[in-house]
């Protein structure tokens, strides 16, 4: 079975040595390559590949932004996220949107016929060097978090200007509302998530796609 791959990475140098190692594995066809989230979007609705490969970080749209576009109009497609970063955030960020395998760029070139050949047989497939131990405990975090949807919606806006790294004052000025009316609503988020500080409101926001990285 031939497998249909389209590959999107801002470095060409990155897309160049990637795409031709994909096409020294011979059940497998590059049909696509973009170098934006904007182009991977118009690819995989031009092409219907079997797999995309995403760089997570791009200018303009980026992978993360484009990925959950397309899992939107596209959920049965496996899309192996391409990334530098292995922090629990970034890789669970990926997961939660539907990417089935996160590779990181600096992997053996053997691991990409393994990731190929676990997304298509509908396994998640992430890099070695991702602790399995740190997803499964992050997994078991955010499966006992509050949801956002018990936020009001004026709490769901503060937390996401929080998130954002805006100061108190900034989001007063862009809710038309005081400062003290902020803090407020600061302490009120806070004690219905059960977190107690802005840097774990943040962590939040990130897990539960309320903002991106």
């Amino acid at each position: 079975m031939t497998i249909r791959v389209v590959l999107v990475d801002d470095h060409q140098l990155v897309l160049a040595g990637i795409a031709a190692l994909l096409r020294e594995i011979p059940e497998v066809e590059v049909v696509g390559e973009g170098n934006d989230g904007e182009a991977a979007i118009r690819l995989v609705a031009a092409l219907a590949p079997d797999v995309l490969f995403l760089d997570l970080v791009m200018p303009g749209l980026s992978g993360i932004d484009a990925l959950a576009q397309i899992k939107k109009t596209h959920a049965e497609l496996k899309v192996i996220v391409l990334s530098m970063h292995s922090s629990e955030e970034h890789v669970l960020r990926a997961l939660r949107l539907g990417a089935a395998g996160y590779m990181l760029k600096d992997v053996a070139p053997e691991e990409l016929t393994h990731a190929l050949h676990a997304v298509m047989t509908g396994e998640t497939w992430l890099s070695s060097a991702i602790s399995r131990t740190v997803i499964a405990s992050y997994v078991g975090r955010t499966s006992s978090e509050v949801s956002p949807d018990a936020l009001t919606s004026r709490q769901h806006q503060v937390l996401k200007l929080i998130a954002e790294g805006c100061s108190t004052k900034d989001i007063g000025m862009e809710l038309g509302l005081s400062v003290k009316t902020i803090e407020t609503y600061r302490s009120q988020i806070m004690q219905r998530l059960g977190i107690h500080e802005v840097a774990g409101l943040v962590r939040y926001a990130v897990r539960q796609g309320i903002v991106s990285l």
